[in-house]
């Protein structure tokens, strides 16, 4: 009797222990549906890849140089340099003065070089009428052979005369004319040796002239680069600070430095000097290389990580749920906000937009179509 009244609790209560483990498992099937429903990470717009023209640019580095430069020296030796009519930075005119020498002893050598060649032709004259009157009596015998051939000879050696001091009047006119130094061409004066009162010596470099006022570019590219090269081709030359310089591609080096192994290409840049350039400023240049078709995204859509660039693929989802895929791009050329991609990607894809910088591989997003 003792045993059932103590077995019947016992037994009632581990019926209700058993209802309320029921109840507990049938509580928790209920709540795992609401469990797994994961809250998207971002809402991100899709868009799709775009085919564009794509410019072919070749980026090389370079400076600014005059297209040429004239040397202007003193043309005659040992004369006082009198006055300097030019400084560095004027714009010059071809044939201007730009400096003087004292011309004293030059105008004295003039003036006994056309006294010599006055004398001369004095003697010619009076040699060609001794000739013309031994010419007429030749035949007369007045005059012997010998003495006939003496005034042809004398003639012949006064008009030599003659051209041996007029050749030496022009000499000592070219020098008088040496002494003023002119501009060989238009330009602007780059450098400037000649001083007032010093004696230069024949062919010494006075001043430094860039002529035309005309710059250029100049740059070295590779031997792979070269092969997309060719005269007339455009170039935007960017030298910090000053506007963008547009110009044309002047010529490319026939041969390569056995050092660098690397070629000069030159760019004609017209009125550079007017957009505040000057030679020895370092320039990037853009050389233009026509064009192709590429498959592009806009900058913004690419996220760069541990120094390489990604892309957030849209995978298939459910409604306007979907979970992003990490993709790894090559990148090609840039067209303007887009660059181009060359592997990673096909044409079908759906990319997010913007904000790669906040998604992880795998996260689940959103999806707004553009």
């Amino acid at each position: 009797m003792t045993k059932q009244f103590i077995g019947t609790p016992s037994g009632a209560l581990a019926a209700l222990l058993a209802l309320g483990v029921l109840a507990g498992c049938s509580g928790s099937h209920d709540a795992a549906p609401a469990a797994a429903e994961v809250s998207p990470a971002l809402t991100v717009e899709a868009i799709q890849p775009e085919q564009r023209g794509i410019a072919l640019t070749l980026l090389a580095n370079g400076s600014v140089a005059a297209w040429q430069e004239a040397i202007i020296g003193a043309e005659v030796g040992g004369l006082r340099l009198a006055e300097v009519r030019a400084e560095i930075g004027d714009r010059v005119k071809k044939g201007q003065t730009l400096a003087v020498f004292t011309d004293e002893s030059v105008s004295a050598e003039v003036a006994q070089a056309e006294a010599n060649l006055a004398e001369a032709e004095a003697n010619l004259a009076d040699a060609r009428q001794n000739a013309g009157r031994a010419r007429q009596i030749s035949d007369s015998g007045a005059l012997s052979a010998q003495q006939v051939t003496q005034y042809l000879t004398s003639e012949q050696t006064a008009l030599a005369r003659v051209k041996l001091a007029q050749a030496q009047l022009d000499a000592q006119s070219l020098r008088l004319r040496y002494t003023r130094v002119r501009a060989s061409d238009d330009g602007v004066v780059s450098a400037r040796s000649a001083t007032v009162g010093a004696v230069s010596a024949q062919g010494e470099e006075l001043f430094r002239l860039i002529r035309q006022n005309r710059l250029e570019w100049r740059a070295e590219v590779t031997a792979s680069e070269l092969s997309g090269l060719t005269p007339g081709q455009r170039v935007v030359v960017s030298v910090p600070g000053l506007p963008a310089v547009s110009g044309r591609l002047r010529a490319v080096s026939p041969t390569l430095d056995p050092q660098t192994r690397n070629a000069m290409v030159y760019v004609d840049l017209p009125k550079a000097a007017e957009q505040g350039l000057r030679p020895g400023m370092f320039g990037r240049g853009e050389i233009a290389r026509g064009s192709r078709g590429g498959l592009t995204v806009p900058q913004e859509a690419l996220s760069l990580r541990e120094g390489f660039s990604y892309l957030f693929r849209i995978e298939a989802g459910e409604g306007d749920r979907a979970k992003v895929s990490q993709v790894k791009v090559e990148l090609g050329q840039r067209a303007g906000e887009r660059v181009e991609v060359l592997s990673g990607i096909a044409a079908g894809d759906r990319i997010v937009s913007r904000g790669g910088a906040f998604l992880a591989d795998g996260d689940t997003v959103k999806v707004v179509s553009k």
